[in-house]
């Protein structure tokens, strides 16, 4: 592999999300980088997740996950979907179930909740593709981004 990539791959922009996801009882929220819109008629939203992450295996289950954008104001709330722990990371929260019985974040620029159409696994990440099945937004602000977040993954190990 070329020297310079980990670099360049280091210094691609993203937006910094959160998703969520639910299988029967179980919920589960984390941070998401590698996000993108793959189509506008229909709706479709792409999420790129790795196999061992607790919520590839509830999204594979679900077939649903909700993504949210967060403002760049609440980069503190990332900590909380760092923990181990699903269920804490939502205690003190405002959110509801969703239409797809995803958890629905109150506090953040807007969410949309997806059923998924499509999984591909073109590396070491599962890319689900996913269908709008509804959006909320709750108004403009600063979207939180990898230039805003020292944690974001590149890749490197």
């Amino acid at each position: 592999m070329n020297q310079k990539l980990p670099q360049y791959l280091a210094s691609m922009t993203y937006g910094i999300y959160i998703l969520t996801t639910r299988h029967g009882g179980s919920i589960n929220g984390m941070i998401a980088s590698w996000v993108s819109q793959v189509s506008y008629d229909p709706p479709l939203i792409m999420v790129a997740v790795h196999p061992n992450r607790y919520s590839h295996d509830l999204l594979q289950k679900s077939g649903h996950f909700a993504l949210h954008i967060l403002a760049q104001a609440q980069k503190d709330l990332l900590a909380r979907f760092k923990g181990p722990d699903p269920g804490s990371k939502f205690d003190a929260l405002a959110w509801r179930d969703g239409v797809t019985g995803c958890p629905v974040l109150a506090d953040c620029i807007g969410s949309v909740e997806c059923r998924v159409r499509q999984t591909l696994k073109p590396g070491n990440h599962t890319l689900f593709i996913g269908q709008v099945v509804d959006a909320v937004f709750n108004g403009p602000n600063r979207p939180l981004c990898t230039l805003d977040y020292e944690g974001c993954y590149s890749g490197k190990q």
